[in-house]
Formats: C-alpha cells, structure tokens, sequence
C-alpha cells in the first residue's frame, strides 16, 4: 500500500512567551503552547493569544502526545487532548492526526476506549432536551439506545486541537449507543451541534508506540486531613472522586479537587470487605488491584423483602476498571459495555447482546448502604438505581439506570475457589463459598420428592428466622429483612454501580 506523504506543518512563534507552536493539521485552529500553557489561535499565518489555559490533572493515563498507532488500516498520531468534567466523573478526548490530513478523536474514559471521526451526514440532530435515557431511536434507520445525556464542561486542553470549547463553560453532550458496540457523540457547543461515529477499541488493536513507560512513571498519593475527625487520609489515583476514611469511615466528595472544600458523609455499622483493599489479584490474564468497595441493596416491585450484595473495584493501568461481584448467587467479574444491549420491546424479558439471547431474571431497586475505598465517580450512601438482571448460562448481563445514563454490563459467573485463589487467600476458601443457583436449565429435572423436602425445609427455617428482629450488618450480604429471600437471590450489581461519559 502506497504511503501517504506527510501534510504541511506550519510553526510561528508563541504570542505569550516566543517558544515554537507547531500546527500539523490544516483543520486545527487551536493549539496549547507546551511551555506557557497561553491558548492561541490560527489566523492564517498569524497567532493570537486567547489567554492561558488550566493546567492539566493527572489522570495516569498510558497515553501521551505524539504517540502513534493505527486505526482502520491508517496510521494516526495523537496530537492534542481535550479533558472534561461532568457530575458524574471526567474523560478524556485525543486529537487523532492521519497521515491522509483527515482527524478523528480517541476518548479514554476510566481505561474505556472509543475512536470516533466526524460524522457530516448528520446535520439536523434534535436538541438535547429531545433525548430521553434510555430511550431508543433511528439514525438513519439503524436504533441506537440514548445511553447518557450530561452537562459538561472543559476543564483543560494539551497540544494541536481543531476546536477548542469555552474553559468552564457547561455545553450539553449526548451519547448514543446500538447493539452492535456503535457509538454516536453528539456536542452541542455550538449550533449546529458536532456529531462523531466510531466504536469501541482496545489499546492493543491500535498498535500504539510511544506510550508512557508505566515502570518508570512515579505514582505520586495525595494526603489530606479528613473533614470530619481529622485523621490523615491519602488518595492514590489521580482520577477518584469518592473516597472514604479509614478511621472514622465517612465518606468523602473529592471532585471538587482537595483544595475545595471536602463534603463528607458520616457511615455507621461498618462492612469489613472479604478481600482486603489494595490487595493484587491475577483474574481473566490480567492483574487487578482492590481499589475500592462497595455493599449494596435491592428490593424488588411489591416486596418488601430485601437483599443484599457486595462488589469490588478492581483497577488495571491498561484495561481500566472492573467490578469483582459477590451476590447470593455466587462471585462474577463484569464490566461495563461500549454497546447499549436490545431488550425486546414489548415485555424486556429478553436482552440481545454481540448475538447473545440473555432471559430476564430479576428486575429491582438498588440502593449503596455502604461504601470504603477510593471510586472514579461520586459514590454516596444512599443512591438509588433501576436494575435489570439477565443471564444466558454463566454469562451475564445487567442493565442500571440512573435519571441522567444508563450503564450496560457484562461478564462471567466465576468459581469461588477461583477467586479465592487469584488473590491468594486459599486459607480463606470457605469464606468464598456461595449457594450457587443451578443453570435455568436444570430445573427441569428437579423431582417431586425433592421439591416436597425444599419445601418442609423452606417452612421450618421461616419458622426460625421470624424469630429473628434483626441481623449483624459486618456479615456479607445481610438482609434487612426477617425472613431469607425466598426467590433465589439476585445476581444484584452486574452493572458495577459506576457511570461513564
């Protein structure tokens, strides 16, 4: 395949400081000054400063600028980025340069991926207001599921950029997902609004050279006084925004950034996680650190019984966040999915998946009743989401829904032994043991008689727990409840509770 030759640059001097500002696309028309952070931009051959822009957070990304790659079979450097906020968490978007002189943006959202280029068949979209979460609807005759619709805002910019939003001004941002792993990004910081295409991708299928050398990069932890009973408390990625206290447990709002003032919540009956935080797991050929957990609890329509599960943050610098889930129904490890699942429309009994038929099996209320460790988006007890759980054998699917996104996730039942062995607490291994439920299957060849033991054994432990007012909320999956749950349990957080953009 014949090479493309390299476009023009152009590189005039900063207006701010006379250090060289170099322009390697002709479509940009922004640029960042590497040496005084002054924002310029583009007339011609003439540049004129804008002002500085903030200073960039450390978000420990593998990515830097001028790192290369390919995408679609083209070649590609990473010559800007863009960082933005929301209420939820923050993201990062990379000004992608092919050698054929066309762009496209690589965002990175908590070690998510997603390439997209610029869309211009699109150029009557609705207003934002028009997109309700969670809603489906036809681009250009293929649906796509309204998986978020945020204000954001821009919070900092690096490098070669072709536009450049208003430092903190809030602009709305809609994302569309389709079954197929699809994504649309709508931006409406002017009129009309941007629209980009692209689809989920793997750091590894771009072949990217040039990235940060993680053995050498200095993991530097932040340290401040606890809010509320003072004690030392030290936040070791850059991205959180909740943490909690280890002496006195409350839960703590860090995005606002630690020098703003830190809102804390106090939490009582604490929960002491299973497996330890910080401690280093090998799960699925990748290492996994226990960042940060969570207990949670469900209620399903017209019942007042409730149940309980617990899920672990899990972080890896290259494949971001996981969610090591332990439920009545036995230990799983999920994620969230690029692609917004088809639930069939007139009973969403079924969701459809990458050609995967999941069966509906439980439908509930989840509420975080407690929560320790550090967590990318704003974690408080006492918040509360809609819950789908599908299954199709050992693979799992949830759906989570929030007022402002939905949150697909998916992954795989996981044997406790397993478990127990990726974090080297083999001594433990009874403690992981769960009931695991039988496959749906398998409840066809249950017999009579064993149906009518279940059902004396059912009835004498309803006779014993009535007895009970309450129970002890250290002991993992407690019910608040005086009886068991009599369905089986939930799979409850395939979702992992987090948000993305």
């Amino acid at each position: 395949m014949a090479t493309v030759p390299q476009q023009r640059t152009y590189s005039a001097p900063c207006p701010g400081c006379g250090a060289p500002v170099e322009f390697r696309s002709a479509q940009s028309t922004h640029a960042v000054c590497g040496y005084c952070q002054s924002t310029v931009v583009r007339q011609g051959d003439v540049l004129s400063r804008l002002g500085k822009m903030a200073e960039l957070f450390d978000d420990h990304s593998p990515l830097q600028l001028f790192a290369t790659g390919t995408y679609d079979k083209r070649a590609f450097t990473l010559i800007g980025r863009l960082q933005y906020k929301t209420a939820e968490g923050t993201w990062a978007e990379w000004n992608a340069f092919f050698d054929d002189g066309t762009t496209g943006w690589l965002a990175e959202d908590n070690g998510a991926y997603v390439f997209t280029q610029p869309d211009t068949r699109q150029v009557n979209m609705p207003p934002a207001d028009r997109y309700v979460v969670g809603r489906s609807v036809n681009v250009s005759g293929k649906p796509f599921t309204v998986a978020s619709n945020v204000s954001a805002t821009l919070i900092s910019a690096q490098g070669e950029l072709p536009k450049l939003p208003l430092l903190g001004q809030p602009f709305d941002v809609v994302e569309l997902r389709s079954a197929s792993g699809e994504v649309i990004s709508i931006d409406y910081t002017g009129t009309p609004p941007t629209v980009s295409q692209g689809k989920a991708v793997l750091l590894d299928d771009l072949a990217l050279k040039g990235l940060k050398d993680s053995s050498a990069k200095e993991e530097k932890g932040r340290q401040f006084n606890c809010p509320h009973c003072g004690a030392p408390v030290t936040v070791a990625l850059a991205t959180s925004k909740s943490i909690s206290c280890g002496s006195c447990n409350s839960i703590i709002d860090l995005s606002q950034g630690i020098g703003a003032e830190l809102k804390s919540a106090i939490q009582d009956e604490p929960i002491e996680p299973l497996i330890p935080l910080g401690t280093v797991g090998q799960l699925q050929g990748a290492q996994w650190q226990v960042v940060g957990f969570q207990h949670r609890m469900g209620v399903e329509p017209g019942d007042d019984e409730h149940f309980g599960w617990s899920e672990y943050l899990l972080y890896n610098q290259k494949r971001g966040f996981s969610f090591l889930v332990d439920s009545e129904e036995g230990w799983s490890l999920v994620r969230p999915t690029t692609g917004a699942p088809s639930m069939s429309s007139s009973t969403a009994r079924t969701a459809t998946y990458l050609n995967t038929t999941y069966t509906l099996k439980y439908s509930y209320e989840a509420e975080t009743n407690y929560v320790c460790g550090e967590f990318y988006w704003v974690v408080q007890r006492g918040q509360k989401t809609s819950n789908k759980d599908f299954a199709a054998g050992k693979r799992l699917l949830s759906m989570e829904q929030s007022p402002t996104e939905v949150v697909w996730s998916a992954g795989d039942q996981l044997a406790f032994d397993v478990v127990a062995k990726a974090f080297n607490l083999q001594g433990k291994q009874d403690l992981f043991k769960r009931e695991d439920a039988a496959p749906l299957s398998a409840s066809r060849s249950i017999g009579c008689g064993t149906i009518i033991v279940v059902l004396f054994i059912t009835l004498i432990l309803i006779a014993l727990l009535s007895r009970c007012s309450s129970c002890d909320p250290r002991v993992e999956n407690c019910t608040t409840s005086s009886s068991s749950r009599s369905s089986g349990g939930s799979f409850g957080g395939f979702s992992g509770g987090g948000g993305h953009k």
